[in-house]
C-alpha cells in the first residue's frame, strides 16, 4: 500500500511539474505601450476615470507614466506624440468594472461622451452574451471598452 502511495505522489509531482513548466513556456502580457500628446492630462485621465493606479518607473523623466493593469501586467503612456490620430474602434483597450451604469455615470459627470458599439451617443451595448459594454476616447483619441464581463 506504501508503494502504490509513494507511485502516485511521485507521479503526480511529475505532472504538476510538467503542467507548470508548459504554462511558464507561453507568452503573457507584459504591457501595452501608448504614445500620447500631452502626458499630464493622460495620466489625469486615466487615474481619475478610468481609475487605474500609477507603479514605479525606472526613467523617471517626466515622459513615461506606468500604470498596473493586471497580475504583472502594465500601461505604459509615453509623451512625445506630436499630433492625434483617428483611431478605429475595433483597435481599444478594455476593462471589466462591476457595473457599466455606474461607470457610465462617472463619465456623464466628467462630461465624457460614449456611445455603444454601433455608435449610438451615451448608449450601452448588451452583447449576446449578456456583458454589457460602452466604448469612449482617451485624450489622443485611443478608444476604450468597458464592460462587465465576469470572466
Amino acid at each position: 500500500m506504501k508503494i502504490k502511495l509513494l507511485y502516485l505522489v511521485i507521479a503526480f509531482s511529475v505532472f504538476s511539474f510538467s503542467t507548470l513548466k508548459a504554462q511558464e513556456t507561453k507568452p503573457r502580457l507584459n504591457h501595452i505601450a501608448l504614445y500620447v500628446t500631452d502626458l499630464k492630462a493622460s495620466t489625469a485621465f486615466y487615474m481619475k476615470i478610468v481609475g487605474l493606479d500609477t507603479i514605479p518607473e525606472p526613467f523617471h523623466d517626466n515622459l513615461h507614466t506606468w500604470f498596473s493593469i493586471g497580475p504583472k501586467s502594465h500601461l505604459h503612456i509615453i509623451e512625445g506624440g506630436k499630433e492625434r490620430f483617428v483611431h478605429h474602434k475595433h483597435t481599444h483597450l478594455c476593462f471589466t468594472v462591476q457595473s457599466v451604469e455606474e461607470f457610465s455615470k462617472k463619465l456623464q459627470a466628467a462630461n465624457i461622451p460614449y456611445e455603444d458599439w454601433p455608435g449610438k451617443p451615451q448608449s450601452i451595448t448588451t452583447r449576446v452574451d449578456g456583458v454589457k459594454q460602452l466604448y469612449f476616447k482617451d485624450p489622443d483619441g485611443y478608444w476604450i471598452e468597458i464592460n462587465d464581463a465576469r470572466e
